[in-house]
Order: structure tokens, then sequence, then C-alpha cells
């Protein structure tokens, strides 16, 4: 939960959902930024701050990256992602700072991605994550929310 001096933005950014600058060796600020990242790789460090700072299990995420939790393993081991797992991650990350902005409140942003919605054909706006096009859904879904239209 933020502090009072951390907003709810800052505490789920996508920065900090990938471990800072601490992990990334990096500050990005705009998605210019954040290219060069993940075309060398993001550190496998992000990886566990994503599953800390959401609580959503090793699990969860691998299957929202569509990478397989053996792959997970091997990374973390290896030290490094993949460009084409790095992009990946930062679009859940993106969704997931998106998702907090929208919603104004951490607790609520984790819970209703992680809880199934009619509006999304009765699943979870995770389970469809692992596609850039399920993505796509899962961001209209929510401008609809912040515009105040619920179909």
């Amino acid at each position: 939960m933020p502090s009072t001096s951390e907003t709810v933005s800052d505490s789920m950014s996508v920065i900090s959902l990938l471990g800072g600058e601490a992990v990334l060796h990096a500050k990005p600020r705009v998605p210019l930024e954040w290219i060069p990242l993940v075309r060398q790789g993001l550190p496998s460090g992000s990886i566990d701050a994503a599953i800390r700072v959401t609580r959503i299990t090793q699990s969860d995420l691998a299957d929202a990256l569509n990478i397989s939790e053996r792959t997970l393993l091997r990374r973390k081991r290896e030290g490094m992602l993949s460009p084409e797992e790095s992009g990946k991650l930062v679009r859940f990350a993106r969704i997931v700072e998106r998702t907090a902005v929208v919603f104004e409140n951490t607790e609520v942003a984790l819970g209703w991605i992680q809880s199934s919605n009619p509006s999304l054909g009765g699943v979870t706006p995770l389970s469809l994550l692992d596609t850039e096009m399920g993505a796509d859904v899962v961001l209209d879904t929510l401008g609809r929310i912040e515009h105040g239209v619920f179909v």
C-alpha cells in the first residue's frame, strides 16, 4: 500500500513493478527509453519484483506472459530474459500500472486483475494478458471503466 507521500501510480509504476532502478540499472521515463532495455533483455530480477509487488504466483505470471514456468526458472538462473520475454513482462507491468491508475487503489486494482469479469466473458483480466489482443481488450475495458461506460 502506498505511503502518504507516495501515490498509487508511483507504487505501481512499470519501473517499480520491475524492480526499480536497482534491478533495471536504468530509469526509463518514456516508452522510447524502454526499447533498448527490452531489446537487450531485462534482468531476471524483474520477475521476482513483479511477483513480489503484485502478489501474483509465479505460475500465474508465467501463464500471463505465455512463458513456461520452467523457462522462467531457467531465466532466473541465467540472469536475463530474452527480448521477447522482456517485452511480455513490460506489457504485463504497463497493464498493472494502468489498472492501478484507473482504480486509484492498489488493492482494488490487484483484486480486479485477478477476478473473473463478466465484460471479459467471465475470465480474469490476468488470463488475457498472454496475447497482445487480450491485453488490448483489458486496456479497452479499463478505458470504459475510467469513463463510466459499463457494457
